[in-house]
C-alpha cells in the first residue's frame, strides 16, 4: 500500500480506504463481528490506515466495531465518519445538515467509538435546506474543539462544495479537503463537474459504489434471480454487458472482474482514494489484489470506450474543436496547460 496526501492537507492516507457499511448484521446482510475483524485485519496487514464509516451504518454497530478494532493503536488510524441521516423519522431535527444534528451526531459517534476525536467528519448528504455558512461554522467549531481534525462533503452538488470552499477560505474557517460520491465504469457522471471541481480546488475524491452493488463482478450474469442489494432498481442490460467486458479483461490477464473495476477507477487522472468494502475475508483479499497490478493504457481505453459518457453542456460545448477554435484560434494545441 502506498499513501496519498488527503487533498489540500498534510494528512497521509492509504491509497485505498476500507468501507465498513457491511460491519454488523443489523440490516440482515452484513458481516459478524468476527468476520468484520478479519476483514479489518487483512486491510491493515496490506498497509491500510484509512477507515470510512457513517453514524447510521448498521444502526451504529459499524462505529462500535471500528472503535474496538482501532483502540489498541488509535493514533495510527485515520477514522472518518459521517452525519446527516435521520435517526428518528418522527423528529424533523433528527436528520439534516444543521448544527444541532451535526453536534449531537458527533457526540454520539465519539461515544460509540470510545474515542476523543474523529480524523475526518463528512457531511453525508446535502439536505438542500441548511445554509452552507451554518455547516461551515459548525465544522470549524468542532475542529477548534479538537473533536474533529478535517472535514469534507459527501453526495453533495459540485456548486455547493465550491461555494463552501470559497466561503471557508474567505472567512478563515476550516476548509473542506475532500468530497465523496459514487463513481464506477458504469456511472461516470462525476466527470461532468465533480471531478474537474475537485482537481481545480485540490480536493481528494473518495469514490464509493465502484462495483455497482456487485453487478460489475459478473455475479448477476448467470441469471440466478438474486436481487441487487442496494436500491430498488434491477441491474440493467447495459450493466450486465459491462460486467461481461470486465470479465473478458480479467480472464485475459488472470485477475478478477472486481480488481479490474476498482483499478479502472483507481487509475483515472484525478486524486482518487477508492473505498473498498467486503462482507467476507475472501472478498477483501480479492479487492486488495488490485494493488498488485495496473491496467495498461490500451485496457483503460477499451474499458472507457465500452461505457462512454455524454459530458453535456458546458463541457461538451467548451471542449469542442469549433469553440476552441473561436477562443484560441489555431494555438490551442501549442499551449501547455498548468
Amino acid at each position: 500500500m502506498r499513501y496519498k496526501l488527503f487533498g489540500r492537507s498534510g494528512l497521509r492516507v492509504s491509497e485505498l480506504a476500507l468501507g465498513t457499511m457491511t460491519f454488523g448484521e443489523d440490516w440482515g446482510w452484513g458481516a459478524s463481528k468476527e468476520e468484520s475483524h478479519r476483514i479489518f485485519d487483512r486491510f491493515v496487514e496490506a498497509g491500510g490506515n484509512f477507515v470510512d464509516i457513517a453514524n447510521n451504518y448498521t444502526e451504529g454497530t459499524a462505529e462500535t466495531f471500528v472503535g474496538e478494532f482501532v483502540a489498541h493503536e488509535r493514533e495510527r488510524f485515520v477514522v472518518a465518519t459521517k452525519y446527516t441521516l435521520s435517526k428518528n423519522k418522527d423528529d424533523p431535527n433528527a436528520g439534516g445538515n444543521h448544527r444541532k444534528n451535526m453536534v449531537q451526531s458527533v457526540e454520539a459517534s465519539l461515544r460509540r467509538m470510545n474515542t476523543e476525536y474523529v480524523d475526518i467528519l463528512w457531511l453525508h448528504m446535502w439536505d438542500g435546506m441548511t445554509p452552507v455558512e451554518e455547516v461551515l461554522r459548525a465544522f470549524d467549531d468542532l475542529v477548534r474543539s479538537g473533536k474533529v481534525m478535517y472535514v469534507g462533503f459527501s453526495d453533495t452538488p459540485a456548486w455547493v462544495v465550491s461555494q463552501a470552499v470559497a466561503i471557508a477560505e474567505s472567512r478563515g474557517w476550516t476548509r473542506p479537503v475532500a468530497t465523496q460520491a459514487p463513481y464506477s465504469l458504469a456511472d461516470r457522471s462525476l466527470e461532468r463537474d465533480v471531478l474537474p471541481m475537485a482537481k481545480a480546488l485540490d480536493l481528494a475524491l473518495t469514490p464509493w459504489g465502484m462495483l455497482e452493488g456487485g453487478v460489475l463482478t459478473g455475479k448477476y450474469n448467470a441469471d440466478t434471480g438474486e436481487a441487487r442489494r442496494y436500491g430498488d432498481d434491477p441491474q440493467s442490460d447495459r450493466e450486465l454487458k459491462l460486467a461481461t467486458v470486465l470479465k473478458d479483461v480479467a480472464d485475459e490477464i488472470g485477475r478478477s472482474p472486481s480488481q479490474i473495476a476498482i483499478n479502472w477507477v483507481r487509475q483515472q487522472p484525478w486524486l482518487i482514494i477508492p473505498i473498498v468494502g467486503a462482507r467476507t475475508e475472501g472478498q477483501i483479499k480479492d479487492n486488495l489484489g488490485c494493488l498488485d497490478f495496473e491496467l495498461t493504457a490500451d485496457q483503460l481505453h477499451g474499458l472507457s470506450e465500452a461505457s462512454p459518457i455524454q459530458l453535456g453542456f458546458p463541457r461538451s460545448f467548451l471542449e469542442s474543436d469549433g469553440v476552441r477554435g473561436l477562443i484560441f484560434g489555431d494555438t490551442y494545441n501549442l499551449i501547455d496547460p498548468s
